[in-house]
């Protein structure tokens, strides 16, 4: 797979009562796909969220949309555009942050989640200089991150319905 300079191709997801900020670093091929976050079938992401809320995991794009926006969270991601190959995070490059005050300026967040180890990185690096917030790093959903079993991720995760 060779790469490519990709700009993140998904808008933010977030309304006027949004509290929880949720950041991936880059979506996936599969999100980028599908234009929604999570995409790829075999990321936990959606299972986890469905578990730790005591909800149904959603199936689909508008359910998954109806599913953060019923909980009271944003989505969006760490990287508005870069140089990648496929999905791997390791390979991301020529990295330019998104601007969340777009959501920050809108919404009310007490409290902003990066989703893994990259996430972290990059936000700490691009974005928390900027803005002045600290975010919290919750373990990977994704399925390279295969240390973690799902009930680990939800006993994790279960720090946003805090």
């Amino acid at each position: 797979m060779k790469e490519e300079k990709i700009v993140h191709p998904i808008p933010p997801l977030y309304r006027a009562d949004s509290e929880i900020l949720i950041l991936g670093s880059f979506p996936s091929v599969k999100s980028r796909e599908s234009a929604f976050f999570y995409g790829h079938p075999q990321n936990r992401f959606w299972k986890v969220m469905a578990e730790v809320f005591g909800d149904e995991v959603p199936r689909d794009v508008p359910e998954r949309r109806s599913f953060l926006i019923r909980h009271r969270i944003a989505a969006w991601d760490v990287i508005h555009s870069c140089t990648i190959r496929g999905s791997s995070d390791a390979s991301i490059k020529d990295v330019v942050a998104n601007d969340l005050t777009v959501i920050l300026n809108k919404a009310p967040i007490r409290q902003i989640y990066v989703n893994g180890r990259t996430a972290e990185k990059m936000y700490k690096k691009y974005i928390e200089p900027s803005i002045g917030r600290k975010a919290v790093c919750l373990p990977s959903t994704s399925p390279a991150n295969a240390a973690w079993s799902l009930e680990r991720l939800v006993e994790a995760w279960k720090a946003v319905r805090e």
